[in-house]
């Protein structure tokens, strides 16, 4: 901007947006002090480089609101984890599985996790058929992005939202 500009000549677009053509650094920096503005280089990888004869200040706090509005209107997906146990009620499981419907529906991915400890690890069967359960239940909510496994003493799946917009 202004001075920091060292390449001569440049093209000039007036404060309207209208060309004013190519004119050296110094006459264009002399006609934007004479509107009582700055003078931008905004295309800087052009030949000649283009700037723009605007109110700098105005123009950065202008990108800055951009980026705000940006930044508030996009929504970072989180994985939301769900824990079980394979001898969780049916009761418990619905209210963990309304709480995942409100996650999948916020638009952030599910992860349920059953954990086995001691003698339940014999009968991972149960297990097994509650994610077949979870799956049917979820079926128009979310899609499996990462189907059932065993880790160890976990089993894990990971269900993601569906593109509804």
């Amino acid at each position: 901007m202004n001075e920091q500009i060292r390449i001569s000549p440049v093209r000039v677009i007036d404060e309207n947006g209208e060309q004013l053509g190519v004119l050296t650094t110094s006459e264009a920096i002399a006609r934007a002090r004479g509107v009582g503005l700055d003078l931008v280089e905004v295309a800087p990888q052009e030949r000649p480089p283009v700037c723009k004869i605007m109110d700098y200040g105005k123009f950065k706090y202008n990108l800055k609101r951009k980026q705000r509005l940006q930044q508030k209107q996009s929504h970072e997906i989180q994985i939301k984890e769900v824990r079980l146990r394979p001898k969780t009620d049916t009761h418990d499981r619905e209210i963990k599985f309304k709480s995942a419907e409100k996650f999948l529906e916020e638009g952030d991915k599910v992860q349920f996790t059953m954990i086995f400890r001691g003698r339940e690890n014999a009968h991972r069967d149960i297990g097994e058929q509650i994610f077949r359960e979870i799956l049917v239940r979820f079926a128009e909510h979310g899609k499996v992005e990462q189907a059932p496994k065993f880790f160890g003493k976990r089993l894990t799946m990971v269900l993601a939202p569906m593109k509804s917009k």
